[in-house]
């Protein structure tokens, strides 16, 4: 089984490099890979792709030997673990507030005995069954060490319960959601102490305690500086969406040229 290379940062303690696409882009796959990046977050949450599409963007990150974590749009169990059969590294998964949320994502996408994973062996990540069926292998067990779940953190509730979700054996780190973290802070209850500073401690202190990985989405270098000096090993940087700063560029050069 093809191992994750956002896992092996994460467990030797170093920094993940990972981008973000979320349109179908087949070039983007290999750009990434080629400079270097160990993952490609690939946001089905909010953009929209075809199974067939989904399965190829997988596909070709398995080509070129670069993890891809899925912020999947459901949290329907056999729909999660086809992702990970089609070849998804992990899960960034959005809006899980509570422990109870988190551990039905371990059961869902983790054989026994940490899950309850339904097993196939017959998908990509078994190598189509060449590393699943032959004598002495083991692939339950390769799948569970090769594979991440992420919950994203974008409540109050979820930070009062940071501590409880990263306990939890299978999950392998919590990754905040500023915007919708944010929002939800504006419209806190009246007399609510919670601040943005304070949340990203609350969550990086469990983190600590529990010996997982924490991080967020920036949006400058000097937040991914900061972020990562607090102990972030995931802080996403580039992604589809700055294909506009390159059109911005030409434009004014082309400005420039008189043209």
């Amino acid at each position: 089984m093809r191992k994750s290379k956002m896992l092996e940062k994460f467990r030797s303690g170093r920094f993940a490099r990972v981008c973000s696409l979320g349109h179908f882009l087949p070039f983007y796959v290999r750009y990434a890979a080629q400079y270097r990046f160990d993952g490609i977050w690939l946001d089905l949450e909010h953009r929209a792709m075809s199974e067939r599409e989904v399965q190829t963007i997988l596909a070709l990150c398995h080509a070129s030997d670069i993890d891809c974590m899925v912020r999947p749009p459901t949290l329907e169990r056999t729909k999660l673990y086809r992702y990970l059969e089609d070849g998804a590294a992990g899960f960034l998964v959005p809006l899980i507030s509570t422990p109870e949320l988190a551990r039905d994502l371990v059961l869902a996408a983790k054989f026994p005995p940490i899950g309850n994973r339904g097993i196939d062996g017959a998908g990509l990540d078994a190598d189509f069954g060449v590393a699943s069926w032959g004598p002495g292998m083991d692939f339950p067990a390769d799948a569970n060490r090769e594979t991440f779940i992420l919950p994203q953190i974008e409540t109050l509730e979820a930070v009062d319960n940071a501590e409880a979700i990263a306990s939890i054996e299978g999950i392998d780190g919590l990754f905040i959601g500023p915007g919708d973290l944010t929002l939800r802070l504006k419209h806190a209850p009246a007399g609510s102490t919670m601040t943005w500073d304070k949340a990203v401690e609350i969550v990086a202190a469990a983190c600590k305690k529990h010996n997982k990985v924490w991080g967020l989405a920036v949006g400058s270098l000097d937040a991914l500086k900061r972020y990562q000096a607090m102990g972030a090993q995931i802080l996403p940087w580039g992604g589809d969406f700055a294909l506009m700063r390159v059109l911005d560029t030409c434009s004014k050069e082309l400005d420039a040229a008189g043209v």
